[in-house]
């Protein structure tokens, strides 16, 4: 019977521990689950990413990302096109291929190649450097971490903005109160009051793990829109 209640202790505790957390100590129990050893920092791996949609073909990315030298390099094909992407130290350099490639294009693209880069870059640095990220300059971490239920399950939810020259999305991560793992998030647009618009934006739902170099990165990551749960397509990460 003793024991009975040393259990109920713990887990009592632990229970009103996680509710009591400000916005920088849950961040910081995530990055405890995520990068136990502070490895981030210092990341230097290979990812490879499948980009599966219900229309359209699938894509295959090899992503290189290093960085205490500042190199990243993905190299996507879709169907019979390859094209890869170079940004070292802040240079992007285009590959003897690529500027063929683009030489022959009927039409030109919105966006030039380096734009490209330079957008991939930060896309994947950002979307599989989290949580650890939310420590970069510029992000705003709420004080006050909010308890949400979402899809039947509770989590402690931190909500994150940015200052204006970073971005003006307003983002939301779903934390596990046990483990503190990070299994959701979600962002929405501001319209030019800095309201935010709640028929926009994703929520991104996160399932199983890959350990790459001591850090818990989410496997599979699943898209939806936020205004009416529409599936857009699913990222599956190996390494």
């Amino acid at each position: 019977m003793k024991n009975i209640f040393k259990i109920a202790i713990v887990l009592f505790t632990g229970l009103n521990y996680a509710q009591t957390l400000n916005g920088e100590q849950l961040l910081n129990q995530a990055i405890k689950y995520h990068d136990p050893s502070n490895k981030w920092e210092h990341f230097k791996s290979d990812l490879n990413v499948t980009m599966k949609m219900p229309k359209g073909k699938e894509r295959n990315s090899k992503i290189t990302i290093n960085l205490p030298e500042e190199y990243f390099k993905i190299i996507a094909k879709r169907d019979t096109v390859t094209s890869t992407y170079i940004m070292e130290k802040g240079k992007c350099i285009i590959s003897n291929n690529d500027s063929i490639r683009i030489a022959n294009l009927k039409e030109k693209p919105k966006r030039s190649h380096c734009e490209m880069t330079s957008l991939y870059k930060d896309y994947y640095t950002y979307l599989y450097g989290l949580p650890m990220k939310l420590k970069d300059e510029g992000t705003n971490l709420a004080e006050t971490v909010e308890k949400k239920t979402f899809k039947g399950k509770t989590y402690l939810v931190l909500k994150v903005t940015y200052n204006e020259t970073v971005g003006s999305d307003v983002w939301y991560f779903y934390f596990n109160p046990k483990t503190y793992a990070m299994e959701i998030y979600q962002f929405f647009k501001t319209d030019d009051s800095g309201k935010l618009k709640k028929d926009s934006g994703e929520y991104i739902l996160l399932t199983e793990e890959v350990e790459i170099n001591n850090i818990k990165f989410p496997k599979n990551r699943a898209w939806y829109y936020n205004k009416n749960d529409s599936y857009l397509g699913t990222d599956y990460l190996s390494n």
